[in-house]
């Protein structure tokens, strides 16, 4: 028998038996596209779960439950979805494998190609061992290097950790039902990703309108001929980007306009998949009117810092991004059981990633600006949270839309303006 509303009140809403939508009669499964799939039996639907190949299968209905559940929620289908879940971990990490190489393959000729270019324009009377010493110091010292660097790490090296890791997890497991914290967390995920996010989506808009105008921006000054620079430098930082010495000598405005530019193509998509998840998360739990105000609160402090700290000129989201981590970090700690641990520990996880890459790439990223916006972040959390043993999610008082509201719009005319000094400029 399943559950009364009424009688789950001390569980988070991801937990509760209606978190997922109401089921239809039968039997059958809903896959990723929401599409719903019948089936005839009980064991034809264990049968699907057992032969999806493609991460088909999201969340399955049986007549004995009124709402929707996950597949490792159904305990006869225990050996079905571990046989599902092996050969999917199987097939991720071959995937993960061929990017690995493909990337390995990259950031070789990347390097080889620095060490060429010291070696060649070493002076022409340097010894055999002078020329590898340029050679070795125009590789490391290369931005384009560091750039090839971090896109192996994000995007070769972590998901083939990752799908390494999990499937290295299935295998010590006879059954799907062995480990039931996997259950919570997986109900968790699947059902923060079903949610809406409108401001989230507000932000993402907003800093792709501004990379628009950065790509125009360059196409009009350069042409298209030299569209390869787009992966390498956006313009639009002298217009509107944290430019230090015209910062500190009053046009305080750049300090709203930098957040939404970026520097090219890879620091913009790595930012952004950060904000859809970050943001979508914040706003779920939170409540929207949080994610303006400390995105505002941490890039202004991540700015300042930069500004004190760094002399070179700084662009990008991450000092608000930062700020909803560290939000979310101390945030989720005050509300203990509003979050399963395992998906706590994704967080700590974004943590560490950023400052590996942050001593990576110290030569061009902001790890004031980043400092600056977590501890913002953190302490706007401290500050304005109690801590509640409630699994139950915080409400929005009025001050709260209020000035919400009020921090949404002074970001929206940041990123308006920031357009207008890119195309202006």
């Amino acid at each position: 028998m399943t559950l009364a509303p009424h009688d789950q009140p001390d569980v988070p809403v991801w937990a509760r038996h209606d978190a997922f939508p109401i089921a239809p009669s039968g039997c059958g499964w809903l896959d990723f596209k929401k599409l719903a799939h019948t089936c005839d039996s009980p064991e034809s639907l264990i049968t699907a779960i057992r032969d999806d190949k493609g991460d088909g299968v999201e969340l399955v209905w049986l007549p004995e439950y009124s709402h929707l559940i996950l597949p490792e929620e159904v305990p006869q289908a225990a050996v079905a979805v571990l046989a599902a879940r092996l050969r999917r971990s199987s097939d991720h990490l071959i995937d993960a494998r061929e990017k690995l190489r493909w990337f390995g393959f990259l950031l070789t000729g990347v390097a080889l190609y620095m060490c060429y270019q010291g070696w060649a324009f070493a002076p022409v009377s340097a010894t055999t061992t002078a020329r590898l010493g340029f050679a070795l110091h125009a590789m490391i010292t290369s931005m384009s290097i560091g750039i090839t660097v971090l896109m192996f790490l994000v995007f070769a090296f972590i998901p083939w950790y990752q799908a390494q890791k999990r499937l290295r997890g299935l295998n010590a497991l006879d059954s799907a039902r062995e480990n039931p914290s996997l259950v919570p967390t997986l109900r968790f995920e699947t059902w923060l990703a079903r949610q809406k996010a409108p401001v989230t989506r507000l932000f993402l808009v907003l800093i792709s309108l501004v990379a628009l105008a950065q790509i125009f921006s360059h196409v009009k000054t350069t042409g298209w001929g030299t569209w390869m620079t787009l992966f390498h430098n956006w313009d639009g930082t002298a217009a509107a980007g944290l430019v230090k010495d015209q910062y500190l000598h009053g046009q305080w405005w750049r300090l709203f306009t930098a957040p939404f530019l970026h520097g090219n193509v890879v620091h913009f998509l790595m930012n952004a998949s950060a904000l859809a998840y970050l943001g979508k998360r914040m706003e779920v739990f939170a409540r929207w009117p949080h994610l303006p105000l400390v995105f505002l609160f941490a890039a202004s402090i991540g700015g300042e810092a930069s500004a004190r700290f760094i002399q070179a000129p700084s662009v990008g989201a991450s000092g608000g991004l930062m700020g909803w981590l560290g939000f979310l970090l101390v945030f989720e700690s005050l509300h203990s059981r509003l979050v399963p641990s395992p998906a706590k520990r994704r967080l700590l996880a974004g943590v560490l990633l950023t400052a590996l890459i942050g001593l990576i790439g110290y030569r061009f990223i902001d790890n004031a600006a980043h400092l600056g916006g977590l501890c913002a972040g953190a302490l706007y959390a401290l500050i304005v949270f109690p801590k509640s043993p409630s699994p139950k999610r915080p409400v929005s008082t009025l001050t709260d839309l209020i000035a919400g509201s009020s921090a949404m719009a002074i970001l929206i005319l940041s990123a308006l303006l920031a357009v207008t000094h890119i195309l202006t400029n």
